[in-house]
């Protein structure tokens, strides 16, 4: 199982665990769906998602351990705030 699937199934949890109705799949970068609100991806991958998925917030992280992106995902969704792309990758 890669880093990636890890990750989504991670988020997934941590979602769950929010009671929100909000749905996580984990999906090949030239593959996101077109209706994706949020995609979290991987420095390496942001333009390429940014293209796939050109009206979609892209949250970029640059280390799949410590995925920050994810964090901050959670973390908005839990104050209420609106959720928007950053500029430059997350550390």
């Amino acid at each position: 199982m890669g880093s990636s699937l890890i990750g989504a199934n991670q988020l997934k949890k941590k979602l769950s665990a929010l009671g929100r109705d909000i749905k996580v799949i984990h999906s090949p970068v030239n593959q996101i769906p077109a209706d994706t609100d949020v995609v979290v991806a991987h420095e390496g991958l942001a333009a390429r998602a940014r293209k796939t998925a050109p009206d979609a917030v892209v949250l970029t992280f640059t280390n799949f351990m410590n995925n920050t992106a994810s964090e901050r995902l959670v973390k908005s969704l839990q104050a209420g705030e609106d959720i928007s792309s950053e500029s430059g990758p997350a550390r």
